[in-house]
């Protein structure tokens, strides 16, 4: 019988036991993984800048996870860490002129502490309260962007217009957009590896046990305080570097692409994906990304099939149409009916 490698030739069942996966489990992200790499190589530029965003989102999609699948607490305004992550690696490469790569870390670093302190007053609040004060959040940002006194280094109205980086002399022969996309799908496996192993941890158990259980996770002597205020964090970490890469690829910073309409997506993304579930982000991302766009090229068939001058307020109802059957027949999101065809399909196999 044939057996299951991985590109260094070490076989899929000793990969399974050292990282605690199932043969399966190995197998399946081999082959994703095989599938991201060939993808730029054989579809446009234009949408290797569309898959480079949709692997953008899912950084920011888990950091969100980490917050609210994993910790329990709800945010309608992550699109502000995602801001400060964003205005972040453009200040450093517009004013400083700081390498692009290193404005990945730092753009995390300083989202971490944004995310930290604003977990502090965060603790009083709880359900609607606290999702009320990440709405406001969210409603600032774009106002505090805009604010005169920062105009020097935010650029106020206009924003910041950054150069897309080129490739290294080592893989020049791929186009700015493919680069960046390996570029991202690097940083995405080391944040998604890093969650993956955080959540499997001490700190990943507190989380959960704070999210199903506050008082009997205080009784077991779980520092309360402590572990919400660092997923928030945690959780406006990954929103920053997704917003640094996001910057970085666009090129282009201004204070009303993000909107409150951005944190609502990404919490769109969120439960799409599927809540509690590292995979699921990246579905989340490539949700929020094409279904729009899909929406928009059924609205466009619609309005010759009936020759009727449909605006673009129906490419929302489409939108919303597209939700409501994801919903409907995926209740746990994307990654969960993923699991539950696996697991009937598994059963039959069986019996």
């Amino acid at each position: 019988m044939a057996v299951t490698t991985s590109t260094n030739g070490v076989p899929a069942p000793q990969i399974a036991a050292r990282v605690g996966l199932s043969r399966m489990q190995v197998v399946g992200i081999l082959a994703a993984l095989a599938v991201a790499i060939v993808l730029p190589f054989v579809v446009t530029d234009f949408r290797v800048f569309q898959f480079t965003m949709a692997l953008g989102y899912a950084i920011a999609i888990l950091g969100l996870n980490l917050l609210t699948g994993y910790n329990g607490q709800f945010s309608l305004g992550h699109g502000a860490f995602y801001a400060v992550g964003a205005y972040t690696a453009a200040i450093l490469m517009d004013h400083w002129e700081v390498p692009y790569y290193w404005t990945i870390p730092v753009a995390g670093l300083v989202s971490f502490v944004v995310g930290f302190l604003f977990g502090f007053p965060a603790l009083r609040l709880e359900g609607l309260y606290l999702a009320l004060a990440t709405f406001a959040l969210a409603v600032a940002t774009p106002q505090i962007l805009k604010f005169d006194p920062l105009e020097e280094w935010t650029g106020g109205v206009q924003g910041i217009i950054i150069f897309k980086p080129d490739p290294p002399s080592l893989v020049s022969s791929l186009s700015q957009d493919q680069w960046l996309y390996f570029f991202t799908l690097g940083i995405l496996l080391v944040m998604f590896f890093l969650a993956w192993n955080l959540l499997r941890g001490r700190t990943g158990r507190a989380m959960m046990a704070i999210r199903d259980n506050p008082i009997a996770a205080k009784t077991m002597g779980v520092n309360l305080a402590f572990y919400k205020t660092l997923s928030f964090g945690l959780s406006a970490f990954y929103t920053g570097i997704s917003g640094a890469l996001g910057a970085i690829v666009i090129g282009f910073v201004a204070p009303d692409s993000f909107t409150l309409f951005l944190s609502i997506t990404l919490l769109v993304g969120l439960v799409v994906g599927g809540l509690a579930s590292i995979p699921g982000a990246i579905f989340g991302g490539l949700f929020v990304l094409f279904i729009p766009n899909v929406s928009e090229v059924v609205s466009e068939w619609l309005a010759l099939a009936t020759g009727q001058d449909i605006g673009k307020g129906f490419t929302w109802g489409v939108y919303g149409i597209f939700m409501i059957l994801f919903m409907y027949f995926m209740p746990f999101g994307i990654w969960g009916f993923l699991r539950k065809v696996y697991s009937r399909a598994l059963t039959r196999a069986r019996g």
